[in-house]
């Protein structure tokens, strides 16, 4: 047994065993060992399922965007992406060829073709590593809570953690790939905040980014286990009362 939990106690009359309570460990409602995900061999095979269909997704949707977006195809070439003369220069956008934003839906979606040197949104702009190691950190720790922090049963948990490993691994074969992200989908395009208002620094618009389904992927995701740990949380407290209502 992990040194960090505490052993559960029997109830019940004779002949009962042990009863299967949660335990506690640092401070979350972690499942008992022998119903965690990370013991079932069908959620693995349904966690690798589930982000393979979702990674196929993703870079399917890349280059659908790439190959028809602008009219005709446009390919990026990593050494292209990587020569920081001509990026310095020109900068990294002058390696897509000037298109027309594709209209999906007029002041709410649009199509048009970018390319990202950082993670999501742009960040770490510049700096590849930084992109890698935080890809790796937020895909590993996404894992081990699927492992450790959830039942088998907690299916939109491990829907959530799927998302956001397929939005890591598509963005990262794009990294390693291309040098950069594909991206092209542009929500709320030219919509601005009332009074010039502009809390993004980028001429008002309530969404300058352009991303990707990848992205698509971390945000759901992300907000997906956020809401997870505050039911765990919540569930944790109505333990504890209970516990203290009964030794009271």
């Amino acid at each position: 047994m992990d040194s960090d939990q505490q052993t559960t106690q029997p109830t019940g009359g004779s002949g009962q065993g042990p009863a299967q309570q949660p335990v506690l460990a640092h401070g979350a409602l972690q499942p008992p060992a022998d119903v965690r995900a990370g013991s079932s061999v069908r959620a693995w095979l349904v966690l690798l399922a589930v982000t393979t269909v979702l990674l196929a997704g993703d870079l399917v949707s890349k280059w659908w965007a790439f190959e028809h977006v602008a009219g005709f195809p446009v390919t990026v070439i990593r050494a292209q992406v990587l020569d920081g003369r001509t990026i310095a220069q020109r900068g990294i956008q002058s390696l897509i060829p000037a298109h027309e934003p594709v209209v999906v839906v007029p002041n709410v979606l649009n199509w048009t073709l970018v390319l990202n040197p950082g993670a999501v949104f742009g960040i770490g702009s510049g700096k590849g590593w930084f992109s890698v190691v935080f890809t790796a950190l937020a895909m590993g720790f996404a894992v081990y809570m699927f492992a450790r922090w959830t039942s088998v049963k907690d299916r939109w948990a491990h829907l959530a953690v799927a998302l956001l490993v397929a939005g890591g691994l598509g963005n990262l074969y794009d990294r390693i790939v291309f040098g950069c992200v594909r991206d092209f989908i542009h929500p709320l395009p030219g919509v601005k905040f009332p009074g010039g208002w502009s809390p993004f620094g980028s001429r008002g618009e309530v969404w300058p980014y352009v991303s990707n389904v990848a992205d698509l992927y971390l945000i759901i995701g992300i907000g997906t286990l956020m809401i997870f740990l505050w039911r765990k949380e919540r569930t944790l407290q109505a333990a504890q009362a209970a516990g203290a209502a009964d030794r009271a």
